[in-house]
């Protein structure tokens, strides 16, 4: 079903509504972006990686990209090194099996529902979204590309 709506820019435009039962063969799926904010008290960030959950699929996935010349512009001192070694650490946990450590044995969802807590680190999730997709590794390298890089 469309409905028609006026966007920002007051042109008319199509908006795409799925109701339950209409999603075809696409399935829900959530996902955050995982922020750098290498001065936690000024607020600024970099996005660097998106982190996806497919409860249908059961699949949880983590695609990550520094661009250090973004960060470096926040915090000339930024520890680049620790910020990488810690997407890589999301991206282990995603993964499961050893790269996950504690959360080896959790599920999917029990996963994504960690990594994206609120936390006061360096490394923060933001707000979760939601979307439909048929094939959400695909679905984690486009919202790279598009949020991301």
């Amino acid at each position: 079903m469309s409905d028609r709506y006026i966007n920002v820019a007051g042109r008319i435009t199509e908006r795409h509504i799925t109701r339950a039962g209409q999603g075809g063969d696409r399935d829900v799926y959530e996902y955050v972006l995982l922020r750098v904010v290498p001065r936690v008290e000024r607020g600024e960030c970099v996005n660097a990686g998106v982190l996806l959950y497919c409860r249908a699929q059961a699949y949880v996935g983590a695609l990550t990209h520094l661009d250090e010349t973004k960060l470096l512009a926040l915090d000339p001192r930024a520890d680049v090194a620790g910020v990488r070694a810690a997407l890589r650490a999301v991206e282990g946990v995603c993964t499961g099996g050893d790269a996950a450590g504690q959360a080896a044995h959790d599920d999917a969802g029990r996963r994504f529902r960690w990594l994206v807590a609120p936390r006061s680190t360096v490394v923060q999730p933001g707000p979760v979204h939601t979307g439909l997709t048929a094939d959400p590794v695909a679905e984690t390298r486009r919202l790279l590309d598009l949020l991301v890089k």
